[in-house]
């Protein structure tokens, strides 16, 4: 198991980074070469389940956890990706926090996934701040 946990700082209140989180349509805006669509339920509660597919690879989760304005806890039910993931607001923070059952080369691909995901923080931090 891996454990993953990136943060970045919003100048924008908890309740707006958490709307702009939760809005999984627009996600691609900010996570590089990710597209997410809801695929069960309506992608605000408990049960949902929505569908990150990054460099045409499949991310299927299902919300664990919906706890506005503060964490969406997601489980990740794919072939290639499985864990927990949980998006959280402390205060004017966006947390990221993975912990993934990861294939035999994800040491390889570590560095650049983690850079990746330090960019999306970065371009998140940017459409929240501007988030309507």
């Amino acid at each position: 198991m891996t454990e993953l946990e990136l943060a970045v700082e919003v100048a924008a209140p908890p309740d707006t980074i958490f709307r702009a989180m939760t809005d999984w349509e627009r996600q691609s805006e900010w996570v590089f070469g990710t597209h997410v669509t809801v695929v069960a339920g309506d992608g605000k509660s408990v049960g949902s389940e929505i569908d990150a597919r990054t460099f045409g690879v499949s991310d299927r989760m299902r919300i664990t956890r919906w706890d506005p304005p503060h964490a969406v806890e997601v489980e990740h039910l794919g072939r290639v990706v499985r864990g927990t993931g949980v998006f959280a607001v402390r205060g004017s923070r966006f947390v990221w926090t993975e912990r993934l059952d990861v294939p035999f080369f994800f040491p390889l691909v570590r560095p650049l996934f983690v850079l990746m995901l330090h960019r999306s923080l970065q371009r998140f931090a940017r459409f929240a701040e501007e988030y309507r």
